[in-house]
């Protein structure tokens, strides 16, 4: 194929390259499936447990192994963008998600399952990174906010739309067909992607380092994996005890020590397998931070309304997805919008305003109890779902944008790490929170007035979260604007 090369210069006025655009709309296309598969699983483990005739902590597995892959994989992708080129990873991922798709599909029993999952986990821990790293690569500065938009829809209107498609699919048919009607798009994806997938750059010839992988695997799989199990302690789900959690913990606490050692190391020959020097930034420290805190709130909070509405108001799963797919729609619609407005206005007009309507809805979900109308919260998911999406693109994008060209990389690869460590953070928090709560209350009360204050409590301490993002918004400032940006990138 030709190699044609972006100008070195781009005034502000310039447009986007129609191939880069074509790109990330594939690479768009292919997160979106990717993260949509990672939500529909929640609904369905009961469905696989009573099929397969498993026990729930082991069926359980089957969202365990799919966050701890992630967690593992994902911090190596920073690595992997500047190693690899954009069309062997992309090839790569999207092979790995289809080829995982397809083992779950004819899944004769639970272990080939469980290796279909790990599979498809291992492509989608790729994709965000490669998204947002390619987003900064291929578009002018001045018009990443309406691009990133885009890219916030994925990261907030699939795992929205996963549980509701779910529980569809699961009122009609097989829980094959989770898998079933993924499958066709994924392989579309794929030949698509081997057609019109594009080289953006040139690889570089970097040494891997092997204890920079292993200190990786134990410290954020180890971390992840063990706040799962800290939030599942007083549920069926816990596959271990409080004292194999707690030492799980410690292990993963002193290898993130060691791993962020290692890195300081290798950085100062640009050998890192994640750069750490992303930190050297203040403006990326505290996007990072508020995302981390917004992740936190937000995860947590996600995995505890369908808990409440199932358990506490009696809805079905599909009624529980049905709350708050008006919110979804409503993030899809607002995302290049939202973009274009930070494009124009810079993060502060969106994320301030934006945080404080997440921070609200937090504090009226605190208020619930065991007749509280459906719709009202509908409508207060409609103002989380509001301030979210006010909150994601502009977060993405001066974070980023605040990076040098050659830390972009790892700079997704952090924002996405400590996303995924947040959210576990969060699911654990809240649902020990609940759980503890309502377990605490008199004999007195019902089951469901307990869980319903248990549910109370998990809302106060989020909500309470979500005053530090509200307050860190006001710290975040839009980069310094590179109108040249993005350097030279050859196609090919």
């Amino acid at each position: 194929m030709t190699t044609a090369t972006l100008p070195t210069e781009r005034p502000p006025s310039a447009e986007i390259d129609p191939r880069g655009m074509r790109v990330i709309w594939l690479l768009l296309i292919a997160a979106f499936v990717a993260i949509l598969n990672e939500t529909t699983m929640g609904i369905a483990i009961p469905h696989l447990n009573a099929d397969l005739g498993i026990e729930p902590s082991l069926g359980q597995w089957l969202t365990s192994a799919f966050m701890l892959t992630m967690a593992v994989v994902i911090p190596v992708t920073g690595f992997m963008l500047q190693r690899f080129t954009t069309r062997g990873v992309f090839l790569t991922a999207t092979s790995l998600f289809t080829l995982g798709t397809l083992v779950c599909l004819v899944a004769p029993g639970f272990a080939v399952l469980l290796l279909g999952r790990i599979v498809q986990a291992s492509g989608t821990a790729i994709m965000m990174p490669l998204l947002m790293t390619t987003v900064m690569t291929v578009i002018p500065a001045h018009s990443r906010g309406r691009i990133m938009g885009r890219a916030g829809i994925v990261m907030a209107l699939a795992p929205a739309v996963g549980p509701t498609a779910s529980g569809l699919i699961l009122d009609a048919l097989s829980w094959r067909w989770l898998f079933g009607l993924i499958l066709p798009i994924a392989v579309a994806a794929l030949l698509i992607g081997a057609r019109w997938m594009l080289n953006l750059g040139e690889p570089q010839h970097k040494h891997i380092d092997v204890a920079s992988i292993v200190l990786s695997a134990l410290g954020f799989g180890g971390l992840v994996f063990g706040l799962s199990q800290l939030g599942g302690e007083h549920q069926t789900e816990a596959m271990f005890g409080p004292a194999a959690v707690a030492g799980l913990l410690t292990a993963a606490v002193v290898s993130l020590g060691l791993f962020v050692w290692r890195q300081l190391v290798l950085q100062r020959r640009d050998d890192a397998l994640m750069d750490l020097r992303v930190f050297r930034s203040v403006n990326f420290t505290k996007a990072v931070a508020v995302m981390a805190v917004l992740a936190l709130a937000m995860f947590g909070s996600l995995t505890l309304l369908p808990l409440y509405l199932q358990n506490v108001l009696g809805l079905t799963a599909t009624e529980s997805g049905l709350v708050v797919l008006p919110g979804s729609v409503l993030m899809g619609v607002l995302g290049p919008i939202v973009g274009r407005i930070y494009d124009a206005r810079g993060p502060r007009p969106l994320l301030i305003p934006g945080t404080i309507l997440v921070s609200a809805a937090l504090w009226l979900y605190s208020t619930v109890g065991t007749d509280t109308p459906v719709a009202v919260l509908t409508v207060v998911q409609i103002v989380m779902s509001l301030g979210l999406a006010m909150s994601f693109t502009p977060l993405f994008s001066s974070s980023l944008s605040s990076l040098r060209p050659h830390l972009y990389s790892h700079g997704s690869a952090v924002l996405n790490t400590l996303q995924q460590v947040a959210g576990a953070a969060g699911v654990s928090l809240l649902i020990g929170t609940m759980t503890s709560v309502a377990s605490g209350q008199p004999a007195s009360v019902d089951a469901v007035s307990a869980q319903a204050a248990g549910v109370h409590s998990a809302f106060v301490i989020a909500a309470t979260i979500s005053l530090v993002a509200a307050v860190g918004s006001f710290f975040v400032r839009r980069p310094p604007q590179d109108d040249g940006a993005p350097r030279p990138a050859a196609m090919h």
